[in-house]
This record gives C-alpha cells, structure tokens and sequence, in this order.
C-alpha cells in the first residue's frame, strides 16, 4: 500500500511539472506544414519567403538554369555577424537528384527552416551556425520534380533530368512513354492472362499477385508498367520523357553511357550538374557534404565501384564509421553502408566525386524504409503485412484496385497496384518525423567539421637572442582539417604554420612527436612558413618547433591557416612563458 501511495505520488507531480519538461516551442516566422509535399512552384514561394523572414541568416541564389529554364536555387546560411560564409566550414547538402525522390527537398527545406527558426533559441544550433556555413540546394533535379507531380508516373519515374533523349536508338525522340490507361492519375502495372504464367492472384487477397511453386501453373505474367506500343515497334513504355541520370555525370569515376546508363556525352554535360559543380569548385571551404535520395533506409558511403576502393585510406574510413554509426543510432532501420559493396555499384555519382576527388567527408541517405513494416519473422518480404499497412494506416490511399483492360496488342490485360506514392515516398504523416531525424543526423555531421585551437604555447630562452616556440594545435572535430586522401593526392590547399614578428627571424622549424619530444623533423626551406601537408587530424593534436631569433619582449604573431575551418592566430612575446588557453 505504502509502495502504490509512493507511485501515485510521483505520477501526480510528473503530470503536475509535466509542461516544465516539455521540449520548448520555438515559432517560425514562416508557417510549412510538414505532412505534406511540395511541387517546384510551392517550392520557390517558400525559399523565397525563408529568405525575407530571415534576411540576417538567408541568401537566395539561382545558380543557373535547368534543362527546361527552371531556375536552380541554392540557399546560402550564414551568419555574416561571425565572418563571411567562404571563411568558415561549410556544408553543401542536396536532395532530389532524382526527380521522383520528391521527400529529399522536403528534407532540405525542413533543415532550412528548422535552422533558421532555432537560430537565437537554441544553444548547440546558434554555435553551429557561428561558427559554419551551410549551402542547400533542395531541388538538383527541379524538372523531374515538376514531370512527377504534374503527369501520371510510377514511384520510379521521373527519375531523369528531362532533355529529350533517344533511349531506344530508333532516332525519335521520348515517342513512347507510359500511358494512363485506366485514368487514375497513376501509372500502375501490368499483368498479362496467361494459362502458362508464373503468377496468380492470391486467394487471402486478391490485390496481391504471387509466384506460384516450381510444379505450378499461374495464370498471370508480367508486362510492365501501364502503358501501350506508341511507336510500333513491338515495345511498350521504351523510351519516356528525358533518359539521364545526373547522379551518372560527376567526374568521380565517370565512365561512358555503355557502362553506365544515363552518364552523358562527359561529366558536367547537363547544365545542373555544370551549375552545380561550378559552384563547388568556387567553394574550398566545403569540409562536408550530403546527399538525400530515396528509399532503402541507408547512409551510404563511398566508393560507387570496387575498384576505388583504395582511395579511402584508413585514417578517412574511421571517420567514415564514426559518422556512420552515429547515424545509426540517429536513425532507426537505417543501416550504414559502402556503395559498390552493400548497394550496387555506381560510376560518377556526386559524392564519389565530392569525397574521392576534392576530399570531402560525404554521404548519401536513402531516405524511408518500411522493413519494419513488411517483414516476417523469417525476414522474408510479407504483402500481406504491406497491404493491412495501405488500408489501415493509409485508408487505401496509394493503391489502385486491379481493373481489366483490352489492350490493343496485348489482349486483356489487369492493370492496378501501388501507386507512384505507395512505396518509396515516405507516407505524409510520418514526414515530419522522417525530415527531422536526417536533419538531426546532418547537423552531427556538420558539427564535426574541423575546428582547431591553440591549447598551448611555450616559450624558452636557449640563449641571448635565441628562442624556442613549440606549439600545440588541436582540432577537437571528427573530420580531419584535410583527408587523408585530399593530402596524399594533393587535393586543394595545405594547412600553413607561420610563424612572424618584427625584427623576428626564424632559424628553423619542424615538427614533433609530442612537447616533450626533443628530435625535430626539420622544414627545408621558408621555415617561417609551415606547409602542413597532412594537416591536424581527427580529434588529435599536432605539435610543431620554431627556433628564433629576437629580442627579448617582442612581439610574435603566430597563424594557421586551412581550408577547411576557421584560421586562427594568436599573439605572443619572446619571453619565458607558457600560454594555456582557458577551459
């Protein structure tokens, strides 16, 4: 009695300060329903209006044109009262490539407006974002974007940019796409009757067509998406609207349309992947990247073929892990994986190229998995499970119920099934759930750019005008100040260490071991100035020795200098001393 008196109590004084430990609502000068998605206009209006609510945070730019005149907006977010965007960290996060992975912008616009809502009322945001930059293009592909709201499709198309392309090789040009032949707005499937197919409907459900045994006969067999014979050549649905893959046409291990589909004449051919690119390029202080597609539930790394593999040098594969499984555990039933080994393999994908060959620490998220969902104790994919989660937590909303159909060259055929929302589109009211927690996984991303210190400096007097400086620089981040693969590649900049003063002059310099390390690797030439080839590692500190010479009292200005983070430098004088910086 005693122990229920005892728990009653702690229940009246949880509900009593609930509202005390409530997490706080935080406003936003720009109202967005997140249960809900977001066609190419709707889109615009809405970076437009982020913009004019946050003028100090917020800058809109188009990048340039799409294939069909569609303007490319990036979104720059920076705090321009810490520094200019080009002098700190920066991330570069995307979504959309594919134009039917619609949930990616929702993504990215989510990662915008939450950001710059929570600026000034969240400590651990309001850091971030004085101390990094960020740049968001949230629609790379905005007419495919535009093609899947707006025309009937599958949830696998468009996925291309829309140039017209001659995918069939007949020299006409996107003459036979899908048809809507049912008029459900939709395009579905296609079962054809046969006495000899490999299929039938189920007897629990009709709505599910399933294999039937080896010593069986069906009655159904496949044949394709919705649609009929445009063009007459005995083909149905070959050759749609566009053909390429923009996620085929970055310079990171680029290979020709007859290896890989969809790649274009060169990389950079398409002029969103150019405008894009160009802007990366113009942006060395890019540290991170991410790109959102859809589905799987993934966080996936590079490379995109096997063959690469060795341009992943350990040192960068166990700041790939650390990521990794923190997005794990940001991320339930998402699993961490490695393109060309877990996936399949890819040949000029943007983060092969953003990681593999400018150096940056990138990854991919397949955004929406609904294995939790479908799958059966013994892991095998269940429809029945699938189709009591359509009707009842989706009230029968993304399927089509089956219809027959005289097709013109077919003969009668069953056209239905999951519409183009039903199962690589995060369901609407789960999105804002789906939008935040990749948000959050980014923003632990982000904040292990590096970030460098001086923690301590000490000063000794060899002789009358002669000085030694060693100095400790740590960087407290994840992600090194240069990959590994950016410094035995030469990739971008290296870190420099220098070291001046009036009437100063350096005699030698070089690097050690630790402080207490009296063997010195000496800099051969321009000692004053360190290149630091390597720069300061993951959650490490590099220390280095200057001898000089002065006199007593005089000033030195020490600097370190890298691409990839916030320069620091620090004023010193040659005297006995030792500079530790506060905790």
């Amino acid at each position: 009695m005693k122990r229920a008196m005892v728990c009653l109590g702690v229940l009246a004084m949880s509900l009593l300060c609930g509202p005390a430990f409530a997490q706080k609502h935080v406003p936003s000068k720009v109202d967005i329903s997140w249960n809900r998605f977001y066609d190419y206009k709707e889109m615009t209006a809405l970076l437009k209006q982020l913009e004019k609510a946050y003028p100090d945070l917020l800058s809109l730019q188009s990048l340039g044109q799409s294939e069909q005149g569609r303007e490319m907006w990036l979104m720059t977010l920076n705090n321009s009262d810490t520094g200019k965007d080009t002098d700190k960290p920066a991330m570069y996060i995307d979504g959309n490539i594919h134009g039917n992975e619609v949930q990616a912008m929702e993504v990215v616009l989510y990662s915008i407006w939450y950001l710059a809502k929570m600026y000034g009322n969240n400590d651990d945001i309001t850091e971030l974002i004085d101390r990094c930059a960020f740049y968001f293009v949230p629609s790379v592909n905005p007419d495919g974007r535009a093609n899947w709201f707006r025309e009937p499709n599958t949830p696998h198309s468009q996925r291309s940019g829309q140039r017209p392309t001659d995918n069939d090789f007949d020299g006409d040009l996107d003459e036979d796409g899908p048809d809507d032949l049912d008029g459900d707005g939709h395009i579905t499937s296609m079962w054809r009757f046969d006495p000899n197919g490999r299929y039938r409907r189920s007897a629990k459900d009709p709505r599910i067509i399933e294999r039937v045994g080896p010593d069986e006969k069906g009655e159904l067999s496949r044949a394709g998406s919705e649609g009929i014979d445009n063009d007459g050549d005995g083909r149905i649905n070959e050759d749609g609207a566009g053909g390429y893959d923009m996620n085929r046409n970055w310079p990171g291990g680029w290979q020709p349309n007859y290896i890989q589909f969809g790649a274009g004449d060169f990389p950079f051919s398409f002029p969103e992947t150019a405008a894009i690119g160009k802007f990366i390029l113009a942006h060395p202080n890019i540290a991170a990247a991410q790109s959102y597609h859809n589905s799987g539930g993934m966080i996936l790394r590079g490379p995109g073929a096997k063959f690469r593999e060795n341009l992943y040098p350990r040192g960068d594969r166990a700041v790939y892990d650390l990521l990794g499984a923190a997005g794990e555990e940001m991320l339930p039933y998402y699993d961490y994986m490695i393109i060309y080994a877990d996936l399949y393999t890819v040949h000029g994908g943007t983060v092969n190229w953003t990681s593999e060959q400018l150096g940056v620490v990138s990854f991919t998220n397949e955004l929406w998995t609904d294995t939790w969902i479908t799958k059966s104790d013994d892991t095998r994919l269940d429809s029945e499970a699938r189709m009591r989660w359509i009707d009842r937590m989706m009230f029968g909303q993304t399927f089509t119920e089956y219809s027959e159909y005289d097709h013109p060259t077919l003969g009668k055929v069953l056209i239905g099934g999951g519409n183009k929302y039903s199962s690589r589109n995060t369901p609407t009211f789960m999105l804002e759930e789906e939008a935040h927690r990749n948000f959050a996984f980014t923003m632990f991303h982000a904040g292990e750019m590096p970030a460098i210190e001086m923690p301590w400096i000490e000063v000794k007097k060899l002789s009358k005008n002669l000085w030694q400086i060693t100095i400790e620089i740590e960087n407290t981040k994840i992600i090194p100040t240069r990959t590994n693969i950016a410094a035995q590649n030469d990739i971008g900049t290296p870190d420099i260490l220098t070291v001046r003063g009036k009437g100063v002059e350096v005699v030698t310099s070089g690097t050690l071991g630790d402080r207490f390390d009296t063997t010195l690797s000496p800099v051969e030439h321009r000692p004053g100035r360190m290149l630091v080839e390597r720069g300061i590692g993951s959650r490490s500190i590099s220390t280095f020795r200057f001898i000089v010479t002065g006199t007593s009292g005089a000033d030195v200005t020490i600097s370190y200098e890298a691409e990839k983070t916030r320069n620091i430098k620090q004023t010193i004088k040659l005297e006995e001393k030792v500079y530790e910086a506060e905790e």
